[in-house]
């Protein structure tokens, strides 16, 4: 998922560059934006952090860009090609190092599971919209 920082700074198409460059085949793509219940909802995981409230103003507050990735080993690829989640922290040539600005507004978000991609995906595609 391509977050509101990274859509409102123009980085959509460079963002998708790096990722098709590095061997991903976008299988679900949409441009959208969440609402307070649906940022709630995906980052219902981190609802008793204290950032949680900061975390879906952020995520509601413009558009994202949501897509399915493939690729042999995805997500530990897709990792590695975004970086840290502290962009001052990621490695030099990531996603989050060139286009974040802090870990807050971190660029990207990317699942940390096989399990948990298949249910983020679902959460923003349905079956008949992944190709």
């Amino acid at each position: 998922m391509l977050k509101p920082d990274a859509v409102e700074n123009g980085h959509i198409g460079a963002i998708l560059d790096k990722i098709t460059s590095a061997g991903f085949k976008i299988i679900a793509m949409k441009y959208t934006q969440l609402s307070k219940r649906d940022a709630e909802a995906f980052y219902a995981i981190h609802k008793d952090r204290p950032f949680f409230g900061d975390l879906v103003s952020f995520m509601t507050r413009g558009p994202i860009v949501s897509a399915i990735l493939e690729k042999d080993n995805a997500v530990e690829d897709f990792r590695a090609l975004i970086g840290a989640t502290n962009p001052a922290e990621a490695a030099e040539g990531t996603i989050r190092k060139l286009f974040a600005k802090d870990i807050g507004e971190n660029a990207v978000h990317g699942s940390d599971s096989d399990e948990n991609a298949a249910i983020e995906g679902a959460f923003h595609f349905a079956g008949r919209d992944v190709y």
